[in-house]
């Protein structure tokens, strides 16, 4: 049997892996500036995250939502506390897409229409609804495709306006990610969240905040969505929920009613799966990890700023992308082969920086030194070329 081929790999094998830095099966050390696309927030192999899952594999590792599970319970009061939204309800699944189908299906239950809002460059997912809101024809099959799904510009408040105007009273629902990640580092704008806000608000519909990749106190707040000082009516997590361990969830507001049979999943909210989560935002509140995001991430921020090459530095915390100009395209794949360092990328050349929430200064800078001297041999190649180019006419 073969690996269903739908994955561009890079030819490392990683075998071990600690706090900010992954080891090749040759022992060779690379710098995380990836996170495992924004998946580890506690850094890799915390301790205090393995020994809660060691406890809790010796107790019991898995029983199904047909029985009560008191960490559940115990999850979602720290959940509460850490990120600011005690009178929510928590409805616990397994990944991302997952949490932004059961979010969808929710609004259309409590609402009983039918039309979401999403909007251009927007990732919710791979699954039948969530691939559907997501601003990508290529991985929507034919039998994704629905018409109940609009998308709108990005940050366009008039057009958002002049939607709701003619087709507001059929909407269920607007999902909207605070700060966008596979779309390339777009930081929704604290106005246009606002507006979301108030527009739901007038035509009963729900605002869907995606915080799977941008919530969990990446951006410097526990949800991307709160710099805007609004309160969506769902929230969907996952990446950095369970620092690798699967797990997701969405975060409910309390006039949303639940129903015995409306929402299910069998291996969501497994007893294993929560002593991760938990070990999360314990270390989170312990090690003052959103304010840490929120301090590194403008350090790192401003000192990009004063890089020759890259261009519209942007970002919040740590979520931070930038623009890498043709003559620098093979800038990623250089970090990575040259100077063991992994990022991310977003079409059609932007660089994305999602590091651990405990990365520190010292390592920030060995990232920033790296990224100078790469760009610094890419041009002086370039002019090498020219100058033999020139020497040949």
């Amino acid at each position: 049997m073969t690996l269903f081929d739908v994955y561009p790999l890079n030819n490392i094998t990683i075998v071990k892996a600690k706090d900010a830095y992954v080891w090749d099966e040759n022992g060779v050390q690379y710098l995380d500036m990836y996170g495992g696309h924004a998946v580890i927030s506690i850094g890799h192999t915390n301790p205090h995250w393995v020994r809660r899952i060691e406890d809790q594999l010796h107790k019991i590792a898995f029983y199904s939502n047909s029985v009560k599970i008191p960490i559940q319970q115990e999850l979602a009061q720290k959940l509460g506390k850490v990120s600011g939204k005690e009178d929510y309800q928590l409805f616990l699944c397994n990944s991302g897409a997952e949490a932004n189908e059961n979010a969808l299906k929710l609004a259309s239950f409590h609402t009983g229409k039918k039309k979401v809002v999403a909007f251009k460059k927007a990732f919710h997912g791979r699954t039948s609804l969530a691939v559907s809101a997501t601003d990508n024809p290529a991985i929507i099959a034919p039998v994704n495709q629905t018409d109940t799904i609009d998308f709108l510009p990005f940050n366009d408040e008039a057009a958002l306006k002049t939607y709701f105007q003619t087709k507001g009273k059929d909407v269920c629902a607007v999902i909207v990610e605070g700060i966008q990640g596979v779309g390339g580092i777009n930081v929704a704008t604290d106005s246009f969240l606002q507006l979301i806000r108030r527009l739901c608000d007038q035509h009963n519909a729900l605002f869907i905040a995606d915080e799977v990749q941008c919530g969990y106190g990446r951006s410097g707040k526990f949800f991307a969505t709160d710099h805007a000082g609004v309160n969506a009516d769902i929230y969907t997590m996952a990446k950095g929920m369970g620092n690798g361990f699967p797990i997701g969830g969405i975060l409910i507001a309390p006039a949303i009613k639940p129903k015995h049979g409306m929402l299910g999943t069998t291996f969501g909210g497994n007893q294993l799966a929560c002593a991760a989560a938990l070990a999360v935002l314990e270390v989170i509140a312990q090690e003052d990890l959103i304010e840490k995001a929120k301090q590194r991430g403008q350090y790192l921020m401003n000192r990009l700023k004063t890089v020759d090459g890259i261009e519209n530095v942007r970002g919040r915390g740590l979520m931070v992308g930038f623009d890498v100009p043709e003559d620098l395209k093979d800038l990623r794949k250089n970090l990575l082969y040259n100077h063991n360092i992994f990022t991310g990328e977003a079409k059609p050349n932007i660089i994305r920086l999602l590091p651990s929430l405990t990365i520190t200064r010292k390592q920030l800078d060995e990232f920033l030194e790296e990224l100078k001297d790469e760009i610094s041999l890419l041009r002086s190649e370039q002019s090498v070329q020219v100058s033999d180019t020139t020497e040949a006419k």
